[in-house]
């Protein structure tokens, strides 16, 4: 006899065998029980998570002779016929290459005789959502009332793609991604039946990598004990397997770009490559791995929520100790970015190592993410002693760095969000802004990338308010230390100066820049006579001209 793939070896025959699906399979076996059997059942989910074997598994026990708890007794002739595939009251379709309506009218057809053997005649149409939508429309009728002893059963993973005439007239199941742990008991019991030895952690592994699909982990542990035929199964083993990377070197990468360690994260990169490892898994892993820390960093209780082992778990805590949540964000969303593109890229290793580059050198960017974790390398470098401009070092030792973006949003020396003036030592913050006005004028595009939080600012308002203050010139106060917005004396302008006389208005304008920056600070906004002097010093305080990308020496 040929080798049969283990998924379809230990494909499930009775309903106590199916792992992670417990919600479906009780009420399934309810209604044999009961004998409250539906007409229509439509199973949605994820590919490998159960549903055409739950399928088959349904149809065996509603024409099965001797049904034990509503599940097949496996033994009389019904159950082994459809078990062996060639039971004529159970019929399988492919709606991905039975998609017409002339498919439909057949078994509109077929439907009007009954079973020739056992009580229902089982229709199980797989990836129901690719039928044309003449074939949903022929299907439509027989689907809200077929003969008495006709059972349809739908299975997709795309439920979005049903029409709703449809998904109405079944019982409908939502088949759950399975856990971790319950695919990797699954498969050390079957390693066990196999009499094939092997390691928890190994088989903890796949498991993980089977991202919530039985079949899918079923199909990796084929391959590798395929690959390591007659030995023992070792983590070190299957890691060689799948191309994946051990944990240990997504620990080494992590730290290496916490440290700016650009050698050293492209040599891990080079050694990733010449170890044969598939890029874009890699790319795709280490952005999960980035998100572990982050899920830690945030979260009480982010350990228990981590498929991982308690030694494993350890190593990313210590490392979420090194960062912060703002810099990890915008190494995911590099990483996240760099995924999407490494995919159809002809030259993978260039996209991955540019996306390093990007997390080790943040002045290559100009968006806020970036401005945040330039400031940490900034604060890093005043900690160890690093020489910097006497005035900047002051702001920064005082706590008082604000770098503020159009909105009054900013960041200080710790890396987190902050307001326009709001920090301690006054003076420092005064130096500061001091240079920045004295700084060139900054490219207005590059700019924005840093103080876009204004957009958001108006988003947050009525769509009156926002039109109104978008007539404004938006600036500091002369204390630096709010915000001031200038209209001139212009006709145009006039409904807005006199919008926002209403004091009412004016603090609930000042209240939702507080829901976003999370502080509160003074907002005057003012009128001044259309003159070019007027103009010039507006201008000249104007938030849009001034350059906060600060050179670091």
């Amino acid at each position: 006899m040929s080798y049969m793939a283990l998924y379809r070896k230990w494909r499930p025959g009775e309903f106590d065998e199916v792992k992670g699906q417990d919600h479906i399979v009780r009420t399934l076996k309810n209604q044999i029980v009961n004998d409250r059997i539906g007409h229509a059942y439509l199973f949605c989910g994820t590919r490998g998570t159960g549903k055409t074997t739950i399928a088959k598994l349904y149809a065996k026990a509603v024409n099965c002779e001797h049904p034990v708890d509503g599940s097949p007794c496996n033994e009389c002739a019904s159950c082994k016929a459809i078990a062996a595939g060639t039971a004529m009251n159970v019929i399988e379709i492919d709606a991905a290459s039975n998609n017409g309506v002339d498919n439909i009218r057949q078994i509109k057809e077929e439907v009007q005789y009954p079973p020739t053997e056992g009580k229902y005649k089982v229709y199980i149409i797989d990836e129901v959502h690719m039928l044309s939508i003449g074939a949903f429309n022929a299907l439509l009728k027989t689907l809200e009332e077929p003969p008495s002893y006709v059972i349809f059963i739908l299975a997709t993973t795309e439920a979005h793609k049903i029409p709703i005439t449809i998904s109405s007239r079944c019982q409908k199941y939502d088949f759950r991604r399975i856990s971790v742990d319950t695919i990797s008991d699954r498969l050390m019991d079957l390693l066990s039946r196999e009499n094939i030895e092997a390691d928890r952690k190994a088989v903890d592994y796949i498991a993980k990598a089977a991202d919530g699909s039985m079949r899918d982990g079923l199909s990796i542990l084929d391959q590798c004990i395929s690959f390591n035929l007659g030995q023992k199964l070792t983590y070190d083993k299957v890691l060689e397997t799948v191309g994946a990377v051990d944990i240990d070197i997504f620990a080494k990468l992590l730290r290496s770009i916490i440290d700016l360690d650009v050698s050293a994260a492209l040599d891990i990169v080079d050694e990733t490559v010449w170890q044969g490892r598939e890029l874009s898994r890699f790319v795709s892993d280490f952005t999960w791995f980035l998100r572990n820390v982050l899920l830690i960093k945030v979260s009480v209780d982010g350990d228990k929520k981590l498929d991982m082992t308690a030694e494993n778990i350890a190593r990313v805590e210590e490392l979420a100790e090194q960062i912060d949540e703002q810099t990890l964000i915008r190494y995911i969303n590099i990483f996240a970015g760099a995924s999407a593109n490494i995919k159809n890229a002809t030259q993978k290793r260039v996209v991955l190592e540019l996306a390093v580059i990007k997390l080790c050198k943040p002045e290559m960017e100009t968006n806020y993410d970036a401005l945040i974790d330039r400031l940490r390398i900034l604060e890093k470098k005043v900690e160890s002693g690093a020489v910097l401009p006497a005035d900047l070092a002051e702001a920064l030792k005082s706590g008082s760095v604000a770098v503020a973006p159009a909105g009054g949003n900013g960041v200080d020396a710790h890396g987190t969000a902050g307001t326009s003036g709001t920090g301690t030592g006054t003076s420092g913050k005064e130096k500061l802004v001091d240079r920045i006005n004295n700084l060139p004028e900054a490219d207005r595009y590059d700019l924005k990338q840093i103080i876009d939080l204004w957009d958001m600012v108006l988003d947050k308002q009525g769509r009156l308010t926002a039109d109104f203050l978008r007539q404004g010139t938006v600036g500091l106060t002369s204390d630096n230390k709010g915000l001031r917005i200038t209209f001139f004396k212009k006709d145009e302008y006039r409904s807005a100066i006199r919008y926002f006389t209403d004091k009412d208005k004016v603090k609930a304008f000042k209240e939702r820049i507080a829901e976003i920056t999370g502080r509160t600070f003074p907002v005057e906004f003012v009128v001044v006579d259309d003159n070019p002097e007027t103009r010039r010093e507006t201008e000249e305080n104007d938030l849009g001209k001034i350059n906060f990308d600060i050179d670091i020496i």
